[in-house]
């Protein structure tokens, strides 16, 4: 084996090397400064969900999970009520709904998807899709009147503007008298 193969081979063990290291410093960096809610052990991935599709009540604007008043009057409360029902085995769901019940709609982070807030998903997209129909339409008007312009129709000059021929004699002219 070469020395130019063996540098190779020694520069793929350095690379994986690396690689590892990186993968695992990662891997460490996501288990220590992973998010939590403030849930117990026991209640999990239902309770964290739960609490992501409701809206904190206090005026902070973010959802029970996320609430970042240590004291808030609603999330905290929110929270602990949540973690029991996730230890009853209610899906998120099923929290979800009972919040609902009790609070109305405004506690809901997210709108449903019947009646009059269907419209507040489809708004932004309608929006969107008009915004780029009109664009489009733009794009082809310009586009088109500035055809109509470059190329008047039966022009026998190849889209030269009058005035071209005058001035290239004037050019013509002056460059042989300064010749």
């Amino acid at each position: 084996m070469g020395e130019p193969a063996r540098r190779r081979g020694r520069a793929r063990r350095a690379l994986f090397a690396r690689t590892a290291a990186l993968g695992l410093s990662a891997w460490a960096l996501a288990l220590v400064f992973a998010p939590s809610a403030g849930f117990g052990a026991g209640s999990g991935i239902v309770a964290e969900e739960a609490a992501e599709g409701l809206t904190c009540q206090c005026g902070c604007g973010l959802t029970v999970a996320n609430c970042n008043h240590p004291n808030c009057s609603f999330a905290v409360p929110a929270r602990e009520k949540i973690a029991a029902m996730a230890a009853r085995g209610m899906s998120a769901a099923a929290i979800i709904e009972e919040f609902r019940k009790i609070y109305g709609e405004k506690v809901l982070s997210a709108p449903t998807t019947q009646g009059f807030n269907l419209l507040a998903w489809i708004t932004p997209f309608a929006a969107m899709g008009g915004g780029l129909l009109a664009l489009l339409a733009a794009a082809r008007r310009w586009r088109t009147a500035h055809a109509d312009e470059s190329a008047p129709v039966g022009d026998s000059s190849g889209g030269k503007p009058p005035w071209a021929a005058a001035l290239r004699r004037e050019l013509e002219r002056e460059v042989g008298e300064n010749l």
